[in-house]
């Protein structure tokens, strides 16, 4: 259709870096911080980690983890100590500008068809409730996720509901 640039959902490369840390800096609110050593830190980490490009744009990214990796992350270690074998999202942002697009969706369509090629058949995540996060909420329910349990995190800041959908 002319006039419509076509999602590619494509592996991170560094190039990506630094969009991905305009995109994060912009929801740090619902996410935490990350600077370029802890991102690189995380990508070597990931057993996931992809962008949505749109027109040669950083759309989005999502950066998930193995289950068994040298990970320190309350959230992390409570999927550790409660599941077997996961994919744990640590991350999925989306740039504002890009609402309404689906782009968060189509992130989360590609993990599932990743995850299940892994043989891997529970993806984990949390999302804040204390602050709450109904717009995180509302998305993962419709990806079937169901709340395992909560936990206080950020030095009791905020709350968690820790998350799992099997696929």
């Amino acid at each position: 259709m002319p006039g419509v640039t076509p999602l590619k959902i494509r592996d991170t490369a560094e190039a990506d870096f630094e969009s991905i840390l305009g995109l994060n800096d912009a929801e740090v609110q619902q996410t935490s911080a990350m600077d370029m050593d802890r991102l690189r830190a995380l990508h070597r980490l990931a057993g996931y980690h992809k962008v949505a490009d749109l027109g040669g744009q950083v759309a989005g990214f999502l950066l998930a983890i193995p289950s068994g990796a040298a990970y320190s992350n309350d959230n992390f270690s409570w999927f550790t100590a409660n599941a077997k074998t996961f994919l744990y999202v640590d991350r999925i942002v989306v740039g504002t500008e890009f609402a309404g697009l689906k782009i968060g969706s189509s992130l989360y369509e590609d993990l599932f068809t990743f995850a299940r090629s892994q043989g891997i058949t529970l993806i984990t995540c949390e999302y804040n409730i204390e602050p709450p996060n109904p717009a995180s909420r509302a998305f993962h329910d419709k990806f079937g996720f169901r709340e395992l349990g909560t936990q206080w995190v950020a030095g009791g800041s905020k709350r968690v509901s820790l998350q799992a959908a099997t696929i």
